[in-house]
């Protein structure tokens, strides 16, 4: 019911008959985006919800989540569902509603903040090799830039040999 309200496009959409399928296919797809249904057989969504939470990758697909059970839903995951990056639909729902909670839901990813490296307390150690990456990075710009003038040098060469051959050929010509 659900896919025939979606606005036609050129865009595939996948159908999972249970949880563990869902999140498999979601893992193997990565989609562009997810819409989760709250009470599924097998594993439920909030299992696949939970799952998806413990990826920083599949975290950052947006999410639409729909049920006919609020309270059921906010019994697991508390309001407000966008500190939680997802967008709640409630069943039954019209189709002005679904277009709604996807754009609600592409605009919520933009604003997850990005999934950042585990934060080590810099210690000496840690300096140094920030301080050996450094240097191994200046000293790889200046070989670049050395490369560099000198290739310039090979064309500027390289084009007034041209333009002799050019000339050379032109006075042949007359």
């Amino acid at each position: 019911m659900v896919r025939d309200m979606l606005p036609p496009a050129n865009f595939e959409v996948i159908e999972a008959a249970d949880g563990i399928k869902g999140l498999e296919m979601i893992q193997q797809a990565k989609p562009w985006m997810i819409m989760l249904d709250f009470l599924l057989p097998r594993m439920s969504g909030f299992e696949v919800y939970e799952a998806l939470q413990q990826s920083p990758e599949l975290s950052r697909i947006p999410l639409v989540l729909m049920s006919g059970r609020k309270e059921e839903v906010t019994s697991k995951i508390s309001e407000p569902f966008e500190d939680k990056y997802l967008v709640f639909i409630e069943k039954p729902f019209e189709q002005k509603e679904l277009i709604t909670a996807i754009k609600r839901a592409m605009v919520l990813v933009q604003k997850r903040p990005p999934v950042s490296v585990i934060n080590v307390p810099p210690s000496a150690a840690n300096v140094a090799a920030q301080e050996r990456v450094d240097d191994a990075i200046a000293k790889r710009v200046a070989d670049l830039e050395l490369r560099c003038k000198t290739l310039e040098q090979q064309i500027a060469t390289q084009q007034k040999q041209f333009q002799q051959l050019v000339d050379f050929i032109k006075k042949k010509l007359k």
